[in-house]
C-alpha cells in the first residue's frame, strides 16, 4: 500500500512540487492551500486548479482549525509536505504525519530562515541561495535537513528572476529525496541555526529608499522588490514615485539629489544610481527619457 500523502502548498513552489509528486506516482489524499488575495498580483499557477484536474480535494481554510485536524486525524497520513505554504503549522497538526512533516524552504538554510527569502537574498546583495527540503518543527525552518540545492544570484538578477531559479531547484530536490523518503533512507541533517539568519516579511512600506545607503544597496532593494512585487519608492515634491529599474554607476552627487538627467542619475551615500524605469503612482510607468520629459527635475531632491 502506497504511504498517504497531505500536501500543503501555494504558488509556483506549491504547483510545481505538487506536479513532481503526481508524477512520481504519491498517493495524494488531500491538499490545503490559500484563497488568492485581491490585493495582490496574481502572476502564479493555482495549487487549487492542478488539484482539481487530478480529482484531489483542496481546502483553503486553515490546515490548523479545529475541523481540519479531525480531517487529518482521520486520515492518518504517512507524510505532510509543506510547499510555499504560508501559515505556521502547530505542532499538534504535525504530530498527525506518521513518518514526518517536510517543508521546501526557499533559501539555502541556516541563511534567511523566516519569511520571503528570495527578495531578503537579493536586497541582502547575495551572490547565492538555495532551497531546502527539511523537516518540520515547532521553530520556523529549523528541523533537520533532507536535501538542498544552490542557486547563483547574477548581479542584474531581480527577486522574480531568482524565485524562478529556485523553483526548478525545489523540483530537482523533490525529485531526489521523494524516493529516498518512500524507502526510509533519506537523510536527517541536525541544521546549526547559529551559522544562518532569521528574517521577518516585508510590507510594501518597507520598500521607501534610504539615499543615505550606497547606490548598489539601494540597487539591490530595487530589484529585490521590482515587478512583480511592490517597488522601491521615493518622494518627489510630495508624490510618492515608484523606481522599478536602475543601476549603480560611479560618480558623486549630495543623497537624493538628481544631477543629470540624460541618463536620469540621482545622487547616494556612495556612488550614483541610474534610473531606468519609474512612475507616479497612480500613472503610467515611463523609461526615464519619457518622464524627464513630462516631469523636468534636474536638480531636484527625491526625499
Amino acid at each position: 500500500m502506497k504511504d498517504k500523502v497531505v500536501v500543503c502548498a501555494y504558488h509556483n513552489v506549491g504547483y510545481r512540487c505538487l506536479e513532481e509528486l503526481l508524477r512520481q506516482g504519491a498517493d495524494v489524499r488531500l491538499v490545503f492551500s490559500h484563497e488568492d488575495s485581491p490585493g495582490e498580483q496574481i502572476w502564479f499557477q493555482s495549487v487549487c486548479g492542478l488539484a482539481a484536474r487530478h480529482g484531489i480535494p483542496c481546502l483553503t481554510s486553515s490546515i490548523n482549525a479545529p475541523e481540519n485536524r479531525e480531517i487529518l486525524a482521520e486520515l492518518s497520513p504517512d507524510f505532510l509536505l509543506s510547499f510555499y505554504y504560508r501559515n505556521m503549522i502547530t505542532p499538534e497538526v504535525l504530530s498527525l504525519a506518521g513518518r514526518g512533516a517536510l517543508n521546501m524552504h526557499g533559501s539555502y538554510l541556516p541563511k534567511y530562515r523566516g519569511r520571503v527569502p528570495v527578495n531578503w537574498a537579493v536586497i541582502k546583495g547575495e551572490t547565492s541561495t538555495g532551497v531546502t527540503l527539511h523537516y518540520m518543527v515547532e521553530k520556523p525552518d529549523a528541523g533537520e535537513i533532507v536535501d538542498q540545492e544552490r542557486v547563483e544570484i547574477a548581479f542584474e538578477d531581480t527577486a522574480f528572476d531568482v524565485f524562478n531559479k529556485v523553483t526548478e531547484a525545489a523540483v530537482e530536490v523533490l525529485r531526489r529525496s521523494w524516493p529516498q523518503l518512500i524507502e526510509g533512507s533519506a537523510p536527517r541533517i541536525p541544521m546549526d541555526l547559529k551559522a544562518g539568519n532569521y528574517c521577518g516579511g516585508r510590507r510594501p512600506e518597507d520598500g521607501r529608499i534610504d539615499w543615505n545607503l550606497s547606490a548598489v544597496e539601494i540597487y539591490n532593494l530595487v530589484r529585490g522588490v521590482t515587478h512583480p512585487y511592490p517597488g522601491a519608492f521615493t518622494t518627489l515634491a510630495g508624490q510618492k514615485l515608484l523606481v522599478w529599474q536602475a543601476f549603480p554607476v560611479e560618480g558623486t552627487g549630495g543623497p537624493g539629489r538628481v544631477v543629470s538627467t540624460q541618463p536620469l542619475l540621482v545622487g547616494t551615500g556612495s556612488g550614483l544610481l541610474e534610473i531606468r524605469r519609474l512612475q507616479f503612482e497612480g500613472k503610467t510607468e515611463l523609461c526615464a527619457a519619457d518622464f524627464v520629459a513630462a516631469t523636468p527635475c534636474h536638480g531636484a531632491l527625491f526625499t
